[in-house]
């Protein structure tokens, strides 16, 4: 048992001030990914500043239409949210395709966003691992690489990012609300994470002692369409092998809205724009969806064992679009 301290903070300030004055410190919201990397050894926080108590955990309408996420609302409350599931099902979707029922009524929006890679040597601390000791290895490459990445991976980490909410958060333009020593700042989703680089232990921009206090979601474009789909070794509690959240809009036979990212696929939510460059202003048929896709995993450069996941990508994307937009009457 490695000893830490404990604090429950009564404000958002009061936590800033602890994580900043503190380099081992850790927030901890629903701890169901921090708690188990504890267990293991990947982690061993100093102090964890509990921020469950903190008046985050509401969900609310913006001024201009759109919704405000607290960083500790639940993942199952979210999921379940009438105004998530009428306004932007491809995020109550891809809450519920994640882990399971018990998991998710104590995971966090925020954790949810923060959680740490699943790739089998970072969770080994007998293994060497970049993302957990910097300059030590990346033994994925030449091993157990199935179900890691195939895009905007480098020679320094292989690991891909956990989270569906993330990808679904990313096609619908999702903004992070991060609180710090300097202030506040305003993120899009799709820079918060981080491509591994020479850097793969930073999976985020969050700076020392900032916590992620809110999501913010833009009012869905009107008439727009959205889904989040995934595939898995199992139909429950498994991690994606590919998934993609899309988001499609189209007027007079024409595609007037789109946003396409995919998950499983990289260290973080992968935003298709090369893809939406060539669908949008075009008919949402499946020949131009089928070319628009493929320029887009042109980049994978998958390795020995992965390179499924790019036809199953593919597949994904393809038949998601086509769907939306045979849902706007349109194909």
């Amino acid at each position: 048992m490695k000893p830490f301290a404990y604090l429950r903070p009564g404000s958002v300030a009061e936590a800033v001030r602890a994580g900043a004055g503190h380099p081992g410190a850790r927030f901890l919201g629903g701890g169901t990914n921090l708690v188990d990397l504890m267990k293991l050894g990947v982690e061993s926080p100093a102090l964890l500043v509990d921020v469950t108590r903190l008046p985050l955990d509401r969900v609310t309408p913006t001024a201009d239409g759109g919704l405000r996420i607290g960083a500790t609302v639940r993942n199952s409350d979210l999921a379940a949210h009438p105004d998530v599931r009428r306004r932007y099902p491809a995020l109550s979707q891809a809450l519920l395709a994640g882990a399971s029922g018990q998991l998710r009524n104590t995971a966090t929006t925020g954790g949810n966003l923060l959680q740490r890679t699943r790739c089998p040597y970072f969770q080994d601390v007998s293994k060497p691992c970049n993302k957990r000791t910097p300059g030590s290895g990346c033994p994925a490459r030449e091993g157990a690489h199935r179900d890691l990445a195939v895009l905007g991976h480098s020679q320094e980490c292989v690991a891909t990012n956990p989270s569906d909410m993330a990808v679904a958060l990313a096609a619908l333009d999702a903004t992070v609300q991060l609180h710090g020593p300097e202030g506040e700042r305003t993120v899009p989703v799709t820079d918060f994470h981080r491509l591994p680089g020479d850097n793969p232990d930073q999976d985020t921009v969050i700076r020392p002692g900032e916590l992620l206090t809110e999501v913010v979601l833009p009012p869905p474009p009107d008439g727009a369409v959205s889904l989040y789909r995934k595939a898995r070794d199992r139909a429950s509690y498994a991690f994606a092998l590919a998934s993609v959240a899309a988001v499609l809009g189209v007027r007079d036979g024409r595609v007037e809205r789109v946003a396409l990212a995919f998950g499983g696929l990289a260290h973080r939510p992968w935003r298709a724009r090369v893809a939406e460059d060539m669908i949008r202003g075009a008919q949402p048929v499946e020949d131009v969806l089928t070319r628009a896709v493929d320029a887009e995993l042109a980049a994978a450069t998958p390795l020995r064992d992965n390179g499924f996941k790019v036809v199953l990508a593919r597949r994904l994307a393809v038949a998601a679009l086509t769907e939306l937009g045979s849902r706007t009457g349109s194909a």
